[in-house]
């Protein structure tokens, strides 16, 4: 693992000091186009002021496909992998209320016979929810292929041990590991942050527990030509999966894979496509992709007839474009939607994975 200490120069530690998350290992991905934090009223991002004393080197080993891990993959990890060796994978956004264990239930019912997993992401609209084990265990109770997210704002890593514990007991198929959005972006912005890790310290804490273990990559972020080295230092710690986020289209999404492959990954890597086919789920993807959506793309479905029928045709043309792109093995579905529309979500979200698969509508919980 990368030993940050070596590098950082007395920069660096200004920058983590005066990071809202302290971020050791930022930037994070929230980092808007012109330069500014995520948190409201903070200015630009710390870590702007740090280029020059980036303190990842140029060339790190590569963990990939068979890196740190490997050996000790569980049987749903193991199942996902062998499906990705012949064919696209699909990983879908479970769109559900928060603290409502069957809306959980009911969404996954609609998704999980089309997807080949279910990501269990942070809520869009509410901080407070269920944790991650335990919306794990529900729905793999059940026999949904699940990939939980964990996040760091709320929970120290002692907590955070306990959380990928709980996972892996339930047998998650992946654990998606990001810092987290700040709580001032969230309807609980009287809470304070932990942040006692981040990204890259809680990729560490699961590889080897047994699920796949995933990052996000941001190409678009400032500072875009340094976000690919710090990517690799996730990967170099466990990552075998990769999520590339929202970056404007087919041409950015290109050029970061290329320069992911080139870099010696052989893992997993899976594009994002964005789900909009209401008013309910473009504010969702609005609030979180927006001005690195393709271009035209949100405006062109909430100004058709039919927002539903014409979003879910541009996602599964986007999909099938993106599945296209030389070392891309699979797609995110990315979206959500707001309360009272979760169910409607899910049911456009999986009508596109079928479209993209060509598989047959099915019950997953029968």
């Amino acid at each position: 693992m990368l030993n940050i200490g070596a590098f950082a120069e007395a920069t660096w530690g200004g920058a983590v000091a005066r990071c809202p998350k302290q971020m050791v290992h930022g930037p994070c991905a929230g980092v808007s186009e012109d330069g500014r934090c995520e948190v409201p009223d903070t200015g630009p991002c710390s870590f702007l002021d740090a280029v020059d004393a980036w303190p990842y080197p140029a060339a790190l080993p590569v963990a990939g496909a068979d890196g740190p891990g490997a050996a000790g993959r569980s049987d749903a990890a193991a199942a996902f992998r062998a499906v990705a060796a012949v064919r696209p994978v699909v990983v879908a956004d479970l769109p559900a209320a928060a603290l409502s264990a069957d809306s959980l239930r009911a969404s996954a019912g609609v998704l999980a016979g089309a997807a080949d997993a279910c990501l269990l992401g942070d809520h869009g609209g509410a901080r407070v929810q269920f944790p991650p084990s335990y919306r794990a265990r529900l729905l793999t109770d059940l026999g949904v292929a699940v990939w939980t997210g964990i996040n760091c704002r709320d929970r120290n890593r002692v907590a955070l041990e306990g959380e990928i514990a709980a996972c892996a007991d339930a047998g998650v198929t992946g654990l998606h590991c990001v810092t987290g959005d700040h709580p001032a972006l969230g309807h609980r912005a009287d809470a304070p942050g932990v942040f006692d890790l981040d990204s890259l310290d809680v990729v560490a804490l699961a590889r080897g527990r047994g699920p796949l273990v995933s990052v996000a990559h941001a190409p678009a972020a400032p500072p875009a030509d340094r976000r690919l080295s710090r990517l690799v230092a996730k990967i170099d710690v466990g990552a075998d999966v990769v999520f590339v986020d929202h970056c404007g289209g087919l041409g950015p999404l290109a050029d970061a894979v290329a320069a992911l492959r080139e870099s010696g990954f052989d893992g997993t890597v899976l594009g994002c496509v964005p789900v909009v086919t209401s008013a309910a789920t473009a504010v969702v993807v609005a609030s979180f992709a927006g001005p690195r959506l393709p271009a035209g793309y949100l405006e062109g479905i909430m100004n058709a007839v039919d927002p539903r029928l014409t979003g879910v045709r541009a996602g599964a043309q986007l999909a099938e474009r993106m599945l296209a792109v030389p070392g891309v093995d699979g797609i995110n579905l990315s979206g959500g939607a707001q309360p009272g529309h979760e169910l409607a979500a899910a049911g456009a979200t999986a009508e596109i994975a079928r479209r993209v698969l060509g598989v047959q509508p099915r019950s997953a919980l029968s």
